[in-house]
């Protein structure tokens, strides 16, 4: 290990490398390979939390993992992993979720430095909370298909992850897709998927079936008898016990594409295979299959999937979804067979037939799962923007967020500003950029700023106190047991105290006099997190969403008081919502931070460490050694 070999690292930072407790947030892919590089480099005190369980489709990019793992604790294995690199290292694994109640800003203040390697928003904006309140410094990371990029979050020095808002995510776990479903993306990403699989270029971890290496899937056909068979009709077995898929692209054209029988094998096989796996049901409501014959008796109607198909902002029936599943599947097989070689189809949510098939699946499968149906038209608007987890950027952002953590250690600043990790390279042939600067905390954030405030704009009239709990402060801001009152009265209106509010929760907020100016306080004990809430009513029309978080109270001006004079435009230009405050208590007016879309990276003069890992992390993308990081090969 490096930090066990004299003269790798600095005399002092080998000795801080061996005394420091660190945490690792996730044991995915980011998190596979920051575990990795935390024990090669010397760190011997760590411990890793990840709530998920090991799919198949991980092991593509997360080293750490082997066939024989699926189905166990990401965390637990990866600790066994990583603890060949090095026995003598104490590795604690938590297989839990980071917002449990049992990992407060106490557990937090034990650590020198966290790195997180999250795949969702909701957790990471839970662990910059922890880390702004226990005061320890967060070395933040993710990627994006090809793109990467690590921050350092620290209080008072940086802006903090919720500072602006963020885009959108659109990356799902394999297994939620195939088995587990609980949002229509889910379902669209899977329908995507299985037109792949029909007719286009397809990958081996976007198999739409359920998987037949999962532990509990083994055990369900142990005891399953003539029905697993039946499920299992496009699979056969070799003599050693593995199970072999045959391609279901070759079994679609065998079968000529016959609508009812592909819609039974997805939807109704298919379903009835994920029901066996008992496991998945204890906590979650059961899928519910659905029959070719049952929906559509006298068959599909050619002429009524052409209708239904241009009804683009209609929510179809499942029967609507049969008949256009038949038409979109007939158009797309006659188009595949015409195709010569190895050509395929790609789908393009402008071409009419590749749209109306992923429309008509994904509908069919949220039925299935009962959750909620989407329009052609909103289906189109959500099917972009799937991107694949590359393992060569997981392995950059985790080194750099290793090297990252030693100049933390260091307490050097200046040499943690943000990098980004791009597919091409820049004007001076770099494919890491770093910033010049640290973006300033965001005076107005509503999480770290000193005196952390918001405006609400929402329909009092129509909003219940548990949709403003559960909606408002949970989901929207982030909180796990909010405590709030009315600050001009005291009343309490929400508390995390069981039944102790609970005759509150099926009234409106304007029955509790929650009106148009007043200013409510949340207190989540948890999150060691305060924050008033000012409330600015509107009476939403119909298809208006109910409410809206404002953190810029400017945002609530009137379009009258909006209208500048002439001469005030070039002094209000620097005035919004993007201005902060420099750590030197001046005014910086930058664009926002690191990771805001605005945001471009400003380039910084070379450094020499950062050079030779471009260097080597080329290198190790040309001759395909993934699992090397870049700080493995430096060291």
């Amino acid at each position: 290990m490096a930090a066990a070999i004299d003269g790798v690292f600095p005399a002092t930072l080998q000795e801080l490398v061996k005394k420091s407790k660190v945490l690792v947030v996730g044991a995915g892919g980011i998190g596979c390979e920051v575990l990795k590089n935390l024990v090669l480099s010397g760190f011997t005190d760590i411990e890793i939390i990840d709530l998920d369980t090991i799919d198949l489709s991980n092991l593509n990019r997360q080293f750490l993992f082997h066939r024989e793992h699926v189905g166990k604790s990401k965390a637990r294995v990866a600790r066994e992993s990583a603890l060949s690199f090095n026995p003598d290292a104490k590795i604690t694994a938590h297989h839990d979720s980071v917002t449990s109640t049992d990992y407060g800003v106490n557990f937090f203040k034990k650590f020198h430095v966290v790195l997180s390697a999250l795949d969702n928003r909701a957790a990471r904006n839970h662990v910059n909370r922890m880390c702004l309140n226990a005061d320890v410094p967060l070395i933040e990371s993710g990627t994006s298909g090809y793109n990467g990029q690590v921050e350092l979050i620290k209080r008072g020095l940086t802006q903090c992850y919720e500072c602006t808002p963020k885009e959108k995510q659109r990356s799902f776990p394999g297994c939620t897709i195939r088995n587990t479903p609980s949002e229509p993306i889910h379902c669209i990403v899977w329908a995507k998927h299985l037109f792949n699989q029909l007719f286009g270029e397809s990958v081996e971890d976007e198999d739409i079936s359920p998987d037949a290496a999962d532990p509990e899937a083994a055990e369900a056909k142990a005891d399953g008898g003539g029905d697993a068979a039946a499920v299992d009709e496009n699979k056969e077995s070799e003599s050693n016990g593995n199970v072999v898929r045959i391609n279901t692209r070759q079994w679609a054209k065998d079968c000529a594409y016959d609508a009812g029988k592909l819609f039974n094998k997805f939807f109704n096989e298919d379903i009835n295979y994920l029901l066996r796996m008992s496991n998945l049901w204890k906590s979650r409501k059961a899928p519910v299959p659905v029959q070719w014959d049952a929906l559509l008796p006298d068959g599909a109607k050619e002429a009524a999937g052409v209708e239904f198909a241009r009804q683009h902002h209609k929510v179809w029936t499942v029967e609507e979804c049969a008949h256009v599943f038949a038409n979109a599947l007939k158009e797309l097989s006659a188009a595949f067979l015409k195709l010569e070689g190895d050509d395929t189809l790609v789908w393009d949510k402008d071409e009419q037939a590749a749209m109306d098939f992923v429309a008509a699946c994904a509908n069919v499968r949220s039925h299935i799962f009962d959750i909620e149906r989407k329009s052609r038209f909103e289906i189109k608007s959500m099917a972009g923007n799937i991107i694949p987890a590359i393992a060569t950027t997981n392995a950059i952002t985790a080194g750099i967020s290793v090297m990252r953590a030693l100049s933390v250690l260091q307490s050097k600043w200046e040499q943690c500003k943000a990098v980004y990790a791009r597919l091409r390279l820049n004007g001076r042939n770099q494919f890491l950029v770093a910033d010049a600067f640290f973006p300033a905390p965001n005076p107005n954030c509503y999480v770290c700023a000193s005196d952390p405030a918001i405006t609400l704009r929402i329909d009092t009239k129509r909003i219940q106190v548990k949709a403003f709990r559960d909606e408002v402060l949970i989901k929207a801001l982030n909180m796990v047991n909010p405590d709030v009152t009315v600050e001009a009265t005291g009343s309490i209106v929400i508390s995390s105290e069981d039944g102790e509010t609970e005759c509150n929760e099926q009234k409106l907020l304007c029955d509790l006099n929650i009106v148009d100016g007043i200013i409510l306080k949340c207190d989540d004990f948890f999150q060691s997190y305060e924050l008033s809430i000012i409330i600015s009513h509107f009476d939403a029309e119909r298809d208006d969403a109910l409410f809206e978080v404002i953190a810029d109270k400017s945002q609530l001006q009137p379009k009258q008081q909006q209208q500048e004079k002439p001469e005030d435009k070039e002094e209000a230009k620097e005035e919004p919502s993007s201005r902060k405050r420099a750590a030197n208590g001046k005014d910086s007016t930058d664009d926002g931070p690191s990771t805001s879309k605005r945001s471009r990276p400003t380039e910084i003069e070379d450094n020499d460490d950062m050079m030779m890992m471009i260097v080597l992390l080329w290198r190790t993308s040309r001759i395909k050694l993934i699992r090397l990081s870049a700080l493995q090969r430096i060291n």
